[in-house]
Formats: structure tokens, sequence, C-alpha cells
């Protein structure tokens, strides 16, 4: 008796330690024999059995199996329904059987076929999420004398134990799963690639925010993937399924942005000879991403303001309020901090596109990720012009490797392409680079020459750089360096830009 109290204690003991790992789950296959071993002891059974349903086949197959004769079990195989543990498992209901014989459902095949003669069992099913899927049961006790309905409720204890075990393994799997998905298709669909800590942060941060419906301003450097990272946010929240509507404030005018965000009625100007549906309503229940957002007019800053305020926009012409429900993600390339404090944005705009600010880091800042980001493109191109043995040379992965990159990823990619085409077919070689990416910066600057000429060196370089940075856009370049457009065209024609 007291040995029996001691071993009870003990199984309460292993309860109390299994509760406590089920939910981590590190081993399910040692958790779950863990699980049945303390039932088979702490009921004083001489067999017992965890059986998993298998929905494609409807069978039921022995996953873990004690007793003398449990290495035997398990090659066999229940269908859904034949015996006690197939009844249960498409019932739903547990069994106490205390005569096998005597139950119509009792599969003698398997017992006969090992040798082990059985005279009672109790069966509980196992469910996850209200889903049936598996069993446990207890044969016989190891005293001879009757499993008991006391039995019966200390075996479901377990197989809620084991259910739960399963649910959260299935769970982290389906985790890690999601979490490989969205990895590759972060690289394949939204080019974000790298395994550097500054991107995994930002990406970790991009993820946490997308659950939320705060509004999100993404700065960053041209070409860093500012778009990508707010489809991220889009593609993983909860309005995934609706749409994400994209629009560059920098692009258009006032008016005609108006217009694009908008709308317009029949009539409201020249030319409007039908309704238009504008931006933000097309985007409704979704997401809007105003790139560029630095470069909108201080009359459209007001209009946004509202919309953002109210929830509710007018049509261009129109005198109805249409209300709407959009997620705002906003992203400049510009310092808009000083943007607000000389005046050029608005400051009560500014806090409300930025309750979440997220920034996407230079190529520079992420060396450690060029080289993958290479050989993606390579990849990309290789496959394009059919080219499967071209690889990239150390010399040019080097070069890349130290070249800071102004224009970041949209320069890089445009580098590669250019050396793909122009390269011998089969390796890529530092001459297949782009000038610019293959030599120092500000190359010409040496002991000797004047400060005027080394001025003059460094007013190209940076001008050059500016237009790359703007994708070859004088207005946004001069904005850029603060200057004026007017002045930058002279300075282009001074030093034979081209």
């Amino acid at each position: 008796m007291d040995n029996r109290l001691t071993d009870i204690n003990s199984s309460i003991e292993h309860i109390n330690e299994i509760s406590a790992w089920v939910s981590s789950v590190q081993d399910l296959d040692r958790l779950l024999e863990l699980i049945i071993e303390t039932a088979t002891r702490m009921m004083d059974a001489k067999a017992s059995s965890l059986l998993m349903l298998d929905h494609k086949t409807q069978k039921l197959y022995f996953k873990v199996a004690t007793g003398v004769k449990g290495t035997d079990i398990k090659q066999f195989e229940i269908d859904l329904g034949q015996g006690i543990a197939g009844y249960v498992a498409q019932t739903g209901e547990p069994l106490l059987i205390p005569d096998v014989a005597e139950d119509p459902r009792w599969y003698k095949e398997i017992s006969e076929s090992i040798g082990f003669k059985t005279q009672s069992i109790a069966c509980v099913p196992m469910k996850v999420n209200g889903e049936i899927i598996g069993v446990v049961e207890i044969i016989d006790k190891a005293d001879g004398s009757s499993i008991r309905d006391e039995d019966l409720k200390i075996l479901s204890v377990f197989a809620d134990l084991a259910a739960q075990a399963i649910g959260n393994a299935r769970k982290i799997e389906h985790d890690k799963k999601e979490i490989i998905d969205l990895k590759n298709e972060l690289q394949s669909k939204y080019e974000i690639i790298g395994e550097s800590k500054a991107l995994r942060k930002v990406i970790s941060d991009a993820i946490k925010v997308a659950s939320s419906k705060s509004t999100t301003l993404i700065l960053g450097e041209s070409g860093t993937g500012k778009e990508l990272l707010a489809r991220l946010i889009h593609r993983v929240g909860p309005r995934k399924d609706e749409p994400m509507i994209v629009l560059n404030c920098a692009a258009l005018p006032e008016t005609l942005l108006e217009d694009e965000l908008f709308g317009h009625e029949k009539g409201a100007y020249t030319g409007a000879v039908a309704r238009k549906i504008g931006k933000f309503e097309l985007a409704d229940r979704g997401t809007i991403f105003l790139d560029e957002i630095g470069e909108m007019s201080p009359g459209m800053q007001s209009k946004l303001l509202r919309i953002l305020q109210e929830g509710v926009f007018y049509r261009v012409g129109g005198n109805k309020a249409i209300p709407v429900d959009v997620r705002v993600i906003s992203a400049t390339n510009r310092n808009i901090e000083e943007d607000v404090a000389q005046g050029y944005f608005r400051e009560d705009l500014y806090y409300r596109i930025n309750v979440v600010q997220l920034q996407m880091p230079p190529l520079r800042e992420r060396r450690e990720d060029i080289a993958l980001l290479a050989e993606h493109f390579l990849d990309t191109f290789k496959k394009e012009r059919g080219t499967s043995n071209l690889v990239i040379s150390k010399e040019a992965m080097d070069l890349m490797v130290e070249y800071d990159w102004p224009g970041n990823i949209r320069e890089m990619k445009n580098a590669l392409e250019r050396a793909v085409v122009m390269g011998n077919g089969k390796q890529i070689l530092p001459e297949d680079l782009p000038t610019f990416a293959c030599t120092p910066q500000y190359p010409g600057l040496e002991v000797g020459l004047s400060l005027k000429e080394a001025t003059n060196m460094f007013k190209k370089e940076f001008i050059v750089i500016n237009l790359r940075h703007t994708e070859g856009n004088r207005s946004m370049a001069a904005k850029t360096m603060k200057i004026q457009r007017t002045y930058l065209s002279r300075l282009i024609a001074k030093f034979g830009i081209t």
C-alpha cells in the first residue's frame, strides 16, 4: 500500500512536470511517451497505447505503446470505427469495457496475433479544437482487478495532456512553416533579402505593426525598399485580403494628386465627363501607401489631414461626405522632421502619419547582405537570359561589398543587370560593373589640386550621386540638395554631367 501511494505521489509530480512541459513541446515523441508511461504507472495498467488518426486514410496507427507487447503492436493499423479504439475515434465518446469478450465492438485479431490476452479496456478520445485526432487506451490492471470509472477519469486527464502537447506541436510547426513561407515570399515576391541585424529588426517591427491599424511612416533613402516593406505590412496584417493602393505623391502636381486621391464628380471641371473613383475610395477596408509624402503641397497636406482626422473625404466637385476605413502607410526619403521645423510640412499631419515609425536601413549599413542580394538578382537575370552557369568573381563581389551604393538596392540591381548584359556570359568581372561601382568615390582627389579644383570635383560627384538617388529627376535632386533647379541645371552643364 505504501509503495502504491509512493507511485501515485510520483505520478502526480510527473503530471505537474508534464503540464509545465506541454506548452513548450521540445520533443513531442518523448513527451507523449512520458505521458503514456505515467498514465500506465498511475493506473497500474498492464499495457497502454496512444493511437493517432490519419484523416487521409481514416486509419488509427500506434504512436506510443507500453507493455510486454508494446513493440509488436506498432505494426498494426485500425480502421476508423473498427474495434473499441476505432469506435471511440469515430464517436468521440469514452468507453469503459469491463469484459471485452462480451462486447461486439471488440476487435480481437490484434491481441490474438501478438499473443496478448485482454480482459478489460478503458479508451478516451483526444481532441484539438474540437477535432478528434486519436485515442488513448489502457488494457487490464496489473493486479487482475477491474478497471474503474475513476481510472477512466484519470485517463481523460492524460488524454487531454497528450492532445494539448500535440496541438502545441502542430502550432509550433505551423508557425515555423509560416516563418519559412514568409521568408521565401519576402525573397521571391518582395525582394526583402538579407540576414543583417538591421534588416531583421525592421522586418520584425513591421510584422508587429501589421496587426494594428495605426498609421505608419517608413523613412529611408531612395532605393532601400520602403514600398516593399509597406507591402509586407499589408500582406501579413488583417487587411491582406483587401486592396492595397499605391500612389507616388511626387509624381503628380497638386491638382492631379487631389484628383487621384479623392476622385471627382461628373462635370467637376472641363473634361470630367464621368465620375471618377479616387485611390482612397478604392482602398476602402484595405491599405493606401503614400510614397514620397514629403513632396506633398501644403494644400494637399490639409486635405489629407482631414481624412485622417474625420475618416471622410469629398470628391472634387462633390458635396457628399464619403466615409472610408483605410490603413494609411506613408514613406519619404526626406528629413521630414527638419521639414516640419522649417514649416515645409504640417506638424499636425506629421504626428498623424507618424504614430509608428520604421526606418529602412541603407545598403551601406547592411553590407553583409550585399552578397545575398547580388546572388538573388543574378539568379533572376540568369533565368531571364538562360545563362545558368554565370557566376560573380570574387574581385567583382569584393568591389560591390566595398561600394557605398548611394542608390541602394535599386542601384545595385541595375548595376548587376548591366554586368550580366555586358559580360562574357561566364563570369562577372570588375570591368563588367558600372564605372561608379568599380572606382572609389571622388577618384580624382589628390594632393596637388587647388582648393577650387577639389571643390568642383566634389560638387560634380555630389550632383551625380543626388541625380542617381532621384533617378535623374532634377527637381527632386535640387530639392534634396536645397538649391534652385535652375542653378542645378547650370552646374550640370558646367561640369558636363550626362
